[in-house]
């Protein structure tokens, strides 16, 4: 049955939902404020490629995802021109306190993701000039611990099939011009100023330019103003997990010879880095508790320009673990405004509104995911399209290229805060 789709985000989120929609039939129009897809929270976006998380669910998810990473050209289906490319480089995820590798290495035994333990002796080996000291609790550059030796030496798991996606926002360009090639339509500089509804159910959504676009279903892929977006369509009484906008920064450092080695998560000193494409370093934070949180209420007043002191903590810290990198008196960076739920993990559900659905949540962690949330959101709009009751018999996605089975209601707007969380953007 083909319904009228309306999706609200042109990201890389918003993107793959609309290519799956169309794949299977439905009339899909794409609804974005900016010129382009891929412009708004995915072009910020470090676009690491990982498995580390703290549900079942999450590994999953990031399992089947990663296939679609390795065959892009084949999960897109139609000749796109330049493609946006998994460069595997590998991800050791250094020993913390904050999420340590008893809480989540079940789940790579269970889920089937290869990996490696490595001991410092191991780290320094396969890492060259890191610095393995245990150095936790992270701690701001003016506090004087900040500087004091290691006393300990700390190791980490180490997965070979991790990396990092070269372009993401080409990836978002990529999923757009192949759900066009299915048939949807995508309108840009395009602003919701309405969710019309009759009955208990959507029946349109109206611009800013006063067009309205009759539709049975809306998609909330809103990225930062999904928050906004829920409260124009009336959702959200029965939610226990909120969304709220987030500035986040990520440093560009450049490295004359390069940086060869794998992707390197350290939440012992708060931060992460990888290599970048033509070389240097891209570094940025794992929300230590020593750091502000840059929460804004209105995405569009956020200060687009990369700051200083953020650059120099970020970067120190990297530095700290890569003793031979230098700390640039330049700062060079991005700055994106994250989409964050309360737990950091997504929103992929339904609302008390007939027809109206979330994708939400999903900054700093979901890009990674963004071939299957297309096609779990398409599983879980016809089903409830069809009847089923999300909420009391959760929908369960059949995962096509692992063939594992994923329990939607982890992704539920109602579900009970995840206690094993890190509380970070490691999810």
């Amino acid at each position: 049955m083909s319904t009228d789709v309306v999706v609200i985000g042109a990201g890389v989120i918003g993107s793959s939902i609309a290519l799956e929609l169309a794949r299977a039939g439905h009339r899909v129009i794409v609804l974005d404020r900016a010129p382009g897809a891929g412009q708004g929270s995915t072009s910020a976006s470090s676009a690491i490629v990982r498995f580390n998380f703290s549900t079942t669910a999450g590994v999953a998810t990031a399992w089947e995802a990663h296939f679609g990473w390795l065959d892009w050209a084949g999960h897109l289906g139609h000749d796109v021109g330049d493609l946006a490319m998994l460069r595997k480089s590998g991800l050791v995820m250094l020993d913390g306190e904050a999420a340590p590798r008893t809480s989540w290495l079940p789940l790579f035994d269970e889920i089937g993701v290869p990996y490696e333990e490595w001991d410092s002796a191991t780290l320094a080996e396969r890492v060259p000039g890191i610095d393995v000291g245990r150095y936790w609790p992270p701690k701001r550059l003016d506090d004087e611990e900040f500087w004091e030796d290691a006393k300990h030496s700390l190791g980490g798991v180490y997965t070979p099939d991790a990396g990092y996606v070269s372009d993401p926002s080409l990836a978002a360009v990529n999923l757009a011009s192949a759900a066009s090639a299915c048939g949807a339509e995508f309108r840009f500089r395009s602003t919701v100023t309405a969710v019309e509804k009759a009955g208990g159910r959507v029946t349109s959504v109206r611009l800013s330019d006063g067009t309205r676009i009759p539709c049975a279903v809306v998609v909330n892929a809103a990225g930062p103003w999904s928050g906004a977006l829920n409260r124009l369509a009336g959702v959200g009484s029965d939610f226990t997990i909120g969304v709220r906008p987030m500035r986040q920064e990520v440093a560009h450092v450049p490295v004359l010879e390069g940086y060869g080695g794998p992707v390197v998560a350290d939440m012992d000193l708060g931060t992460y880095f990888r290599g970048e494409v033509g070389g240097g370093l891209l570094v940025g934070g794992t929300e230590p508790e020593c750091d502000p949180m840059q929460w804004t209420n209105d995405p569009d007043a956020v200060d687009i320009h990369p700051t200083a002191a953020v650059f120099e903590a970020q970067v120190t810290r990297a530095a700290r673990r890569l003793p031979h990198l230098a700390v640039p008196n330049r700062v060079r960076g991005v700055v994106g405004v994250y989409d964050v739920a309360d737990d950091w993990t997504p929103i992929y559900d339904r609302t008390e509104l007939e027809g109206f659905y979330l994708a939400i949540g999903t900054s700093g962690n979901q890009f990674k995911n963004a071939p299957v949330v297309g096609q779990l959101m398409t599983e879980l709009i016809n089903q409830v399209e069809n009847g089923v009751d999300h909420d009391a018999s959760p929908v369960r996605f059949r995962a096509p290229r692992t063939g594992l089975e994923i329990d939607l209601s982890a992704f539920s707007r109602k579900r009970s805060r995840n206690t094993a969380n890190s509380g970070t953007v490691m999810g």
